[in-house]
């Protein structure tokens, strides 16, 4: 077919350093080259078979490639799991027979494979790209997605050293092509398109290793609002599975982009240049209004356009015209040629103010672009990779000739807000890079068989929510305090239990998942009687609004500190998410949370909490007693390590906790629990 013969045309014309047999049974030459009826009749040995036939013929030509002996299929054809009905079974049955003989399989419903070393020469696809060498692995779950990097790729001078599409990944994963990527020389930098995730856990420890050395740069599509699950509270309607994939990223140093062209334009960066190990940048321009938006562009997506000191000023001064601005940005008026740009790229990037520099050029003629290139190429290429620098160039996108220097690329953009998106995506990755590892901590005080036992009793009565006095018990096991609390069946007892407890206590209603929304919270009460009151006028209340009422809880209350949320929700296929957040009744319109995959790290904890926007309010914001941040992080990595000890555990909120000038108390807590298996992966 067309599709067979583009590919076997590619084979020949990409000076594969194999032999390739053409095998089609109704042909006796394919391109000018001898065919073979069958895989059988090849008078060699197979190491590789392409399949592309009709789906219904691929397990039998399978078939003759195991009994042939050859290693390795990859299947093009299209008609398998990917399209319901009998795909699905044909896909087994082709597995089947790869497993029965060693074969190995990518596919089926890919666009095949790509390795452009010299030694190899292997266009295994039909796309009509010649693919350029280069430092770049690159994987595709799309075959359509593939075609379209490669060609942009192609355009942009981004040379690849191998592509593969995965299509339905029946046998070989893109896990198992991260891991060969992380042992090959040829690979600096890997971009990975995904539709799906087989074994997130394994991406993750994969991901850590591969990205102290390389960089992964992803696109995932789908970024839809489906929550975890239905979700019942803050917890899981906080966190959905998009934000557990971002937090997954984010541990493991994978760079998400949000489309494909940042993809490429990270790529652009990390293939050629370091990775910045902060987040200080310099701008230098001969056009103001450019270098205004560049260091906007920066500032928003977390970068800083730092002040230079009076020495690296005077020392730009003593290079620039008298007209010329010596602060960053450093706008060298219209005039500046290729010489200016050189002094100044390198004074600012040696003056080590600045972890990665941003030089935008636009040309006042034409005739100038080519010399002041080769003097940017020039400077550069003195400075011995110490640091980033990249281009927007405003006459070239991706690393034209005039911007090279030996083996020294200068990836440029055609705005300068492209350049500054794309160098903030390296700089997280760098910081991530020159980070220490973190701990999982081990609380030796856990009771975590109590725990367990705690849990098998409720799921024995077949319960989905604990008791608060499972609940209170559970937190205790793991070393997480609560206020003294009684739960009372009536309202006479609820005031009885006021008594017990002394001094001003809260009334909650137990039942309704919300209590605050229909008015099942009462505080700053004191004494039986006005206890024994309003938990009668919250009976009624709850009765006129349709809600169920199961009983009272009456705690004693604690004054003062700072509300936050600290919780679980397990991701279907990432397992526990641990989040932590502004808390209280604005727990969800403020939305103002950080989220991590379980296990936690004590440098996570530290990280989730100084991220938030609301983290001032744990910093003593307008003279408010500063709160006690470490104790916030402990309980952290405490809900973290019931996550991971406790798969029944599916779902739990401590809203709000109440982090204390000394301290933290949760003061309302709610957990779920699911038999292990029923639903949910751990």
């Amino acid at each position: 077919g067309a599709i067979g013969g583009r590919l076997f045309l590619n084979l020949l014309e990409g000076r594969f350093r194999g032999v390739v047999y053409p095998v089609n049974p109704h042909a006796t030459a394919v391109q000018g080259v001898a065919a073979f009826a069958n895989v059988g009749d090849v008078p060699a040995p197979v190491d590789l078979a392409f399949i592309a036939v009709p789906a219904a013929h691929v397990v039998a030509v399978a078939r003759e490639c195991a009994e042939k002996g050859v290693r390795a299929l990859v299947v093009i054809s299209a008609g398998f799991a990917e399209i319901g009905g009998e795909g699905p079974r044909r896909e087994r049955e082709l597995l089947e027979v790869c497993r029965a003989s060693g074969m190995r399989l990518i596919g089926p419903n890919c666009m095949g494979i790509v390795n452009t070393d010299p030694e190899v020469g292997l266009n295994g696809t039909f796309a009509t790209t010649v693919p350029v060498e280069g430092r770049i692995g690159f994987l595709s779950q799309s075959g359509a997605v593939g075609l379209a990097v490669m060609d942009q790729t192609a355009r942009l001078g981004l040379g690849l050293s191998e592509f593969v599409s995965v299509g339905n990944k029946a046998d070989i994963s893109g896990n198992d092509i991260l891991s060969y990527w992380a042992g090959d020389q040829r690979t600096d930098v890997v971009l990975l398109y995904l539709e799906s995730f087989g074994n997130p856990k394994r991406f993750a420890r994969l991901a850590r290793r591969i990205g102290a050395v390389k960089p992964i740069v992803a696109v995932k599509s789908g970024r839809s609002p489906a929550g975890i699950r239905a979700a019942a509270s803050h917890t899981a309607a906080i966190v959905a599975s998009d934000t557990a994939l971002d937090a997954l990223f984010r541990q493991n140093g994978v760079i998400r982009t949000d489309t494909l062209e940042e993809m490429l334009d990270v790529a652009a960066i990390l293939a050629h240049q370091p990775a910045p190990t902060g987040n200080r940048v310099g701008i230098i321009t001969n056009a103001g209004g450019l270098a205004v938006q560049c260091a906007d562009a920066a500032e928003a997506r977390g970068l800083t356009v730092p002040p230079f000191s009076g020495e690296t000023s005077a020392e730009l001064a003593r290079a620039l015209p008298p007209e010329a601005s010596t602060q960053d940005p450093v706008d060298m008026i219209a005039s500046a040629g290729g010489a200016e740009y050189a002094e100044a790229i390198r004074v600012v990037a040696r003056s080590g103010e600045v972890d990665a520099l941003v030089v935008i050029y636009i040309p006042p003629m034409a005739s100038q672009a080519p010399d002041v290139a080769r003097h940017i190429a020039d400077a550069v290429g003195s400075l011995d990779g110490t640091i980033p620098v990249i281009t927007a160039f405003m006459s070239a996108r991706g690393v034209p000739d005039e911007l090279r220097a030996g083996s020294v690329g200068i990836p440029s953009f055609a705005f300068p807000e492209q350049a500054a998106i794309a160098l903030a995506h390296t700089a997280v990755y760098g910081r991530w890079r020159n980070r220490p590892e973190g701990t999982v901590v081990a609380f030796e005080d856990v009771r975590a068989d109590e725990a367990a036992a705690i849990l098998s009793a409720a799921l024995g009565r077949g319960v989905a929510w604990l008791e608060p006095e499972e609940v209170e018990r559970l937190l205790q096991c793991y070393g997480i305090r609560t206020p003294a609390a009684e739960r009372a069946a009536s309202p006479a007892e609820a005031g009885e239990a006021a008594r017990h407890l002394g001094g001003q206590v809260v009334l909650k209603a137990i039942g309704p998942v919300h209590k605050t929304d229909v008015g099942g919270v009462r505080l700053h009460l004191s004494g039986a009687d006005e206890v024994t009151a309003e938990a009668a006028a919250m009976a009624r209340r709850l009765e006129e609004a349709g809600e169920r009422l199961e009983g009272f809880l009456v705690q004693e209350e604690v004054e003062g500190g700072v509300e936050m949320l600290v919780g679980v929700a397990v991701d279907p296929r990432f397992g526990p998410v641990v989040a932590c957040g502004a808390g209280g009744i604005e727990a969800e319109l403020l939305n103002d949370v950080s989220v991590r995959v379980s296990p936690v790290t004590d440098l996570d904890a530290a990280e989730m909490i100084h991220s938030l926007a609301t983290y001032p309010r744990l910093d003593g914001y307008r003279g408010a007693p500063k709160a006690d941040v470490p104790a916030l992080e402990e309980l952290v990595l405490r809900v973290s390590a019931m996550a991971e000890m406790h798969p029944e555990v599916v779902e739990m909120d401590c809203n709000p906790v109440k982090i204390l000038r000394r301290g933290t108390v949760v003061v309302d807590a709610r957990v779920r629990i699911e038999p292990v298996g029923s639903g949910h992966e751990h």
